[in-house]
This record gives structure tokens, C-alpha cells and sequence, in this order.
């Protein structure tokens, strides 16, 4: 019984193998047979999508070569605009913020601005020594404002090299008066009164931080120093936390023009010491009805400043767009001293040189080809005030009789 049972057994199991291994075959087949009635046709032969009138109608696909051909023609036309920005874009570094040299180059820029045949873009600086080192080295500056005696000073110092044959100016432009100011409460009265005080000198390296303390040193006052900018120092000094502000900067200054009441404007005398790289200069209540009483005159000292450039090759970008810049500033002079513009404009002499220094070879060539007109602006607004009888008494007159001249000298401009 038990040798009978053994083959039945193997029978069994060879019986369930044989039904295993169909049941798979079969699966497989059914699923092969299924996969290739539901798998999608080749694209090359799937008819195209039915589209409703609603439907989006699909874009051709643009061809890859005509796609580089449009994409390289866009590049080249985005190159020439800027190459054209970057050829005819003059960056002027001035002062800082409410600074004259700041609103008189943004000034330049309302006038002389033409697209982009020639842009003057201003650039806030610190002024002063900054200004020469930013003309000197950086990439972007193309003119620069300071003063003339920081130039002087510079040249001889080992902090930026040697300047003979790397600065050049185009023309001298204004004074810049020294401006110290107290609170109108204060009990300082005069300028040696301010030993041990705070005080503060403008921005570090700003033309007004030099300035101020080669004046103080010549005059033995020892202040205990602060750089702030000129609104800056205005608020805190009206919030009493320092003693006194020093500014250099040409008269009115666009940072005290909106200060009316608490402060108080204190002389600096021209005495020996100062005489040698100074000039004598005032401060008047037209200059600053809110700071100084009608009728009175503040003594003071000024220095003068230039406008450099660097020396660029003849043949340079650079050399040709200062020389645009030149082309349009110089025979608009006249519209820049007209009103509403700053009145220091008025102060500009284009011809007046400046001693051991050399004129940039654009300017100085408009001015060979001007020579024949042999009077300055100034020269013939003297004329055309004595034609009409002498300089009128009132402000208003007085604005309106320059007006005139300058529709008058504009007139007169050769074509």
C-alpha cells in the first residue's frame, strides 16, 4: 500500500506542474496580444487631433537655423545700443547730496542732455581729493569736480602717483565759500571759540573735511572732529548734539536752502596765514534770508574749483565723447547763467586758465577756434549792462535785465 501510493503522488505533482506552466504561458500570450492592441501607433502615422472651432490652433514649430539667425540679429542690435549709450554717456562724479557741485551737474545734464547722442549722467561723490583719485583711476568717471588747491596738493603726494600728464582740465568754474554755522542760541561768537568743541568737517576725504582743517590748523583751533554729510550735520546740529558745521561749497547751498530759523553764520577772518591759498569771500542775507539779517555781510574765505578729466589718447572713446561733451557745453554757457539755473554759473569764465596745469586738448582747441569773440561772458554782460543804464537795484529786475542778455548773447551765437 505504501509502494502504490508513492507513484500516484509523483502523478500529482507532475499533473499540477504541467497545469502551473500553461496557466503562465497562456497569461503571457493574452497579456502580448493585449499590449499590441492598446499600444498608440507610431507619431509618423497618428492622424492629427480633431480641433473644434474653440480649439487653440497649434504654433509651427520654427526652424532651429532661422531661429539662430533671429537670435544673433537681436544680439547684434542690442550691442549697437549699447555701444552707443556707453560711446556717448559723460559720468561727471561731483559732491554729495545737497551739495552745489551735485545740482549744478545736474544742471549740465537738463541742458546738454540729448538721448543718446550725448547723456551727462551724475555721480554723488565725496568731492575733494576723492574726486581726483575717482577721475585717476576709475573706469566708469569721466570728469570730475574739485578744488584747486587739493589738486595742487596732490600733486606731490605719493598717494596716487604723480599727475603731470594725467589730470587735465577743461575750464575753471566757481568759489566755493567756507560756511560755518552754530546753533542761533549758541554762545560761540567766533571761530577760535571753538577749541575743544565738535565740530563737524564734512565726509571723510571730502573736499570740506581737507579744507576745514588746514584753515583750523593755520588759525590754532583744535576741534574735536566728526564726518558727517552736510544734511546730516545740519540735523544734528539743530538737535544740539554737535557744536558747529563746516561746509565748503559755492553759495547758496542747495542743503541749507530750506533753513529759516536756529542756526547762525559765523565769519572766518582772511588773515595772513590763510592768504596765500585763499580767497577773501562774504555771505550775505540774499545768499541766506533765513540765516543772516537783511543788510548784513558775513566775512569768510573761498577757493576755487575745476573741472578734470582724465588724459586720454586722442584716438580713445573717451577722449571723443569729453570732446562732445565739450562741443556742447562751452557755446551753452550762456543758458546755463540764465535763471532759474544756480547763480554760481555766473562766476564761469571759460578762458581763465589755471597756472602749471594743462587744458584739456579739446577745449583748449574750441577756445583757439572762439578766440575772435576776445571778451569773456562776464566782459560782455558788463557792456550790456551799462547800455542800459547800470545794474537795476531790485532782485527782480535784476533777474529780469539777465534774462535778457542771455536771449540777447544766445542771439549773437555763431550758427
Amino acid at each position: 500500500m505504501g509502494g502504490g501510493a508513492r507513484p500516484t503522488g509523483w502523478s500529482e505533482i507532475l499533473r499540477r506542474g504541467c497545469l502551473v506552466l500553461c496557466t503562465a504561458a497562456t497569461t503571457g500570450f493574452g497579456a502580448a496580444a493585449l499590449g499590441a492592441q492598446t499600444a498608440p501607433a507610431p507619431a509618423t502615422t497618428a492622424p492629427p487631433p480633431a480641433q473644434s472651432a474653440h480649439s487653440p490652433k497649434l504654433a509651427a514649430k520654427p526652424h532651429p537655423h532661422r531661429v539662430a539667425r533671429r537670435d544673433r540679429g537681436e544680439d547684434r542690435g542690442l550691442a549697437a545700443i549699447g555701444e552707443r549709450i556707453n560711446k556717448n554717456t559723460v559720468a561727471i562724479i561731483a559732491g554729495g547730496l545737497g551739495s552745489t557741485d551735485l545740482a549744478i551737474t545736474q544742471e549740465l545734464a537738463d541742458v546738454l542732455d540729448d538721448g543718446d547722442n550725448l547723456r551727462i549722467m551724475p555721480v554723488v561723490g565725496v568731492g575733494g581729493d576723492r574726486n581726483i583719485r575717482d577721475v585717476r583711476f576709475m573706469k566708469g568717471v569721466d570728469l570730475g569736480i574739485t578744488q584747486t588747491n587739493l589738486l595742487a596738493r596732490l600733486r606731490v603726494s605719493p598717494q596716487i602717483g604723480a599727475l603731470d600728464g594725467k589730470i587735465v582740465y577743461l575750464t575753471k568754474l566757481f568759489n566755493e565759500e567756507m560756511h560755518l554755522l552754530v546753533r542761533a542760541d549758541s554762545n560761540v561768537t567766533a571761530i577760535d571759540q571753538l577749541n575743544g568743541r565738535t565740530v563737524s568737517l564734512g565726509e571723510a576725504g571730502s573736499g570740506a573735511q581737507l579744507i576745514g582743517h588746514d584753515v583750523l590748523d593755520r588759525l590754532g583751533v583744535a576741534v574735536h572732529e566728526v564726518n558727517l554729510a552736510a544734511p546730516q550735520a545740519i540735523a544734528r546740529l539743530k538737535a544740539g548734539e554737535i557744536d558747529a558745521v563746516v561746509l565748503i561749497d559755492g553759495k547758496p547751498v542747495p542743503a541749507l536752502a530750506n533753513v529759516t530759523a536756529g542756526l547762525r553764520v559765523l565769519p572766518v577772518p582772511f588773515v595772513k596765514p590763510l592768504r596765500d591759498d585763499f580767497l577773501p569771500a562774504t555771505l550775505t542775507s540774499e545768499d541766506y534770508p533765513g540765516l543772516i539779517e537783511p543788510g548784513r555781510q558775513v566775512e569768510t574765505l573761498a577757493v576755487g574749483t575745476i573741472l578734470i578729466a582724465f588724459n586720454w589718447g586722442k584716438d580713445s572713446d573717451h577722449s571723443a565723447k569729453i570732446e562732445k561733451f565739450v562741443d556742447a557745453f562751452f557755446p551753452r554757457l550762456a543758458r546755463l547763467q540764465a535763471p532759474p539755473r544756480h547763480p554760481k554759473w555766473r562766476e564761469v569764465n571759460l578762458a581763465a586758465s589755471l597756472p602749471g596745469w594743462t587744458r584739456l586738448t579739446a577745449a583748449q582747441a574750441w577756445l583757439d577756434q572762439h578766440r575772435d569773440q576776445d571778451v569773456t561772458q562776464q566782459e560782455k554782460l558788463d557792456q550790456f549792462v551799462r547800455a542800459r543804464g547800470g545794474m537795476p537795484a531790485s532782485a527782480n529786475e535784476r533777474e529780469q535785465l539777465f534774462r535778457e542778455f542771455v536771449k540777447w548773447s544766445e542771439a549773437r551765437e555763431p550758427r
